[in-house]
């Protein structure tokens, strides 16, 4: 029987993001740049393929990155041989330096469906910090809730550059009580009509409503917390957007 992973990007599903979401998107780049100051040092945990961390060391910035996938580190790696990146898991990583700007975008957060441990990485997150630092993050919300699907469908298909053909299908199921969505997936890759390789994924998101992570944030330490609704900065005062975004300091 195949391995179901929870949250974690396999090799099929690391290839599929990278051709699907090489680039980051240009307003979402722009938004974390602004943050970002020559000779501070800057962190982005589940830094992924490196589509954000990359342009940053375009530009010139000191900047680390963890991630818990060694597929996607290695996407990273191959684009970025000098990279300051190390394979870790958040939850459980301490490093003992400081940073003056933290930034993790993309929802990546709403990742963390256990509330404790998504608590306990934000105090991690705080300890890291800098005081008058900056720590920058965003979180999927209750607005981006799908529809109850039951049946495995194919939500994308792309050739991979050997071109061969990669599918992915998925299921979709949220739970109003947790606010989390499940969205169990199989990535499948064929040679014709020949299945070669299959992988079973658990994407999980914890969906948020207005005021809630704010709540984690106060409870951590953070201060000067502001909620915004877009990447243009227009604050957020209700559930209708489909991303909170944060921005605080210790």
């Amino acid at each position: 029987m195949d391995e179901v992973k929870q949250n974690y990007y396999g090799s099929l599903c690391t290839d599929m993001y990278e051709i699907l979401h090489e680039q980051a998107p240009q307003d979402e780049l722009d938004f974390y740049l602004s943050y970002a100051e020559k000779g501070k040092k800057i962190l982005e945990p589940l830094c992924g393929n490196g589509r954000f961390l990359i342009p940053f060391l375009e530009r010139g910035f000191n900047i680390y990155g963890i991630d818990l996938s060694k597929e996607m580190l290695d996407k990273l790696k191959q684009k970025a041989p000098n990279a300051q990146v190390i394979q870790a898991d958040i939850a459980n990583y301490t490093v003992q330096e400081i940073f003056d700007y933290i930034f993790i975008p993309s929802g990546s957060i709403s990742l963390f469906t256990d509330m404790r441990m998504c608590e306990s990485i934000l105090q991690e997150m705080k300890k890291l910090l800098a005081v008058g630092g900056k720590f920058v993050f965003a979180v999927d919300t209750v607005f981006t809730r799908c529809d109850e699907d039951n049946t495995y469908k194919v939500r994308a298909s792309v050739k991979t550059k050997e071109g061969h053909e990669l599918i992915l299908k998925m299921k979709k199921h949220y739970d109003k009580d947790s606010q989390t969505q499940f969205s169990p997936s199989v990535y499948e890759l064929y040679n014709g009509d020949e299945l070669w390789r299959r992988e079973n994924m658990d994407f999980q998101a914890h969906l948020y409503q207005y005021g809630e992570m704010e709540e984690y944030l106060k409870k951590c330490g953070f201060k000067s917390i502001a909620t915004y609704s877009n990447f243009q900065k227009e604050p957020a005062n209700n559930d209708e957007c489909e991303m909170f975004i944060y921005e605080c300091s210790v």
